[in-house]
């Protein structure tokens, strides 16, 4: 009977261990995934570099507000005019609002003007889960050396209303700007808010 409790609680450890919930200042969960063109990136490969992880899904109208008012491509383009590389990422299984065609997601981020470094498709919701991500948006920003410095919600304003966009405080410009000159991330970790990832 020891043995048997020994054996399970030996068990339980190893199943926590493997769904621990990514921290800030820990390193970030390490991926591949492959891009709407059939390129495959991992984490790995941006080492030294600052990573946004954007969790994303077009069908829902958090995700609609932050880019039909152009916020997310603005964001995007400052990111990466810095160095950044921004990987937007979605995990919606097949069947389930959001999960679209390499070609249609070619065809939408041209629509909307968008300005990831690649769009990731994770439709076995591996890389989402090893995330915890929970909501569309949902933003992750990771250090060159690999560590996360942010985790949260893209803003302060838990809506689905543009209108709220010009009031809000976006975390992940705060975050990029404060790591990139030295500083610790003022507020590293927040509650994301939007449609659930649907896994």
């Amino acid at each position: 009977m020891k043995t048997l409790l020994t054996s399970a609680a030996v068990l339980l450890a190893a199943v926590s261990l493997s769904f621990a919930v990514p921290k800030v200042g820990e390193p970030a969960p390490e991926f591949s995934l492959t891009d709407t063109s059939g390129k495959t990136h991992s984490l790995a490969d941006f080492k030294g570099k600052y990573v946004v992880l954007e969790w994303v899904n077009h069908g829902c109208p958090f995700v609609q507000k932050h880019y039909n008012s152009n916020n997310m491509q603005t964001l995007q383009k400052e990111a990466t005019s810095k160095g950044a590389v921004w990987l937007s990422i979605c995990s919606s299984a097949p069947g389930k609002q959001g999960n679209m065609s390499p070609e249609e997601w070619n065809k939408v981020q041209k629509e909307k003007n968008a300005a990831p470094t690649a769009v990731l498709l994770d439709p076995e919701g591996k890389v989402g889960r090893a995330y915890e991500a929970k909501t569309t948006p949902q933003m992750f920003v990771i250090n060159p050396d690999g560590k996360l410095v942010y985790s949260g919600g893209i803003d302060d304003k838990a809506t689905a209303n543009a209108a709220d966009i010009k009031d809000a405080n976006n975390y992940v410009r705060v975050a990029l700007d404060e790591s990139m000159v030295g500083k610790p991330v003022s507020t590293p970790t927040t509650k994301s808010y939007g449609c659930s990832v649907k896994y």
